[in-house]
């Protein structure tokens, strides 16, 4: 197939719905936290993390920084979710499994774009947490979440797509 593989209309199912709600409502989120507490933030924020702590204290301006990622990391993923057929895909990718691996594609990126966005949203959350004094240090659970979070969607992913025939 190469280069001409098919082009295939596939609605979304109701799993990757839910997650775009996800990803659209974590967005959301971290700009209305920013707004919300805009005012009452101190002048420097946390602004990076090494694996246990603060490392870096910046300009609370910094923070717009992090939506900024996550709006252009979720909407690249995006425009790449609506082309399925530029994925990279097995040899034995063939007319008759196209949709399945278009779909398996499309699903495990359509996780990978929410998650990043609910990623970006939750290090708003600890900064803004940090910096109201509403929390004293970072949330030691955050990097192992994070790690499981962006592997488990590839490797159910992959999983699934050996069974494709």
């Amino acid at each position: 197939m190469g280069g001409n593989r098919p082009r295939l209309s596939i609605p979304k199912t109701t799993r990757e719905k839910l997650w775009d709600l996800v990803g659209a409502g974590s967005f959301a989120g971290m700009i209305g936290l920013v707004v919300m507490t805009w005012t009452s933030l101190p002048d420097q924020v946390p602004a990076h993390y090494s694996l246990t702590e603060i490392t870096r204290w910046g300009s609370k301006y910094e923070l717009f920084i992090l939506p900024a990622i996550g709006f252009v990391l979720g909407l690249s993923m995006h425009l790449l979710e609506k082309f399925p057929e530029v994925h990279n895909y097995p040899e034995r990718l063939n007319e008759s499994n196209a949709r399945a691996f278009y779909l398996n594609s499309r699903q495990m990126l359509n996780v990978m774009k929410n998650t990043c966005v609910l990623v970006f949203a939750l290090v708003s959350f600890e900064t803004v947490a940090i910096a109201m004094g509403w929390v004293k240090g970072m949330f030691e659970w955050f990097l192992p979440v994070v790690l499981i979070g962006m592997i488990a969607p590839i490797v159910e992913a992959i999983l699934k797509r050996r069974k494709i025939t």
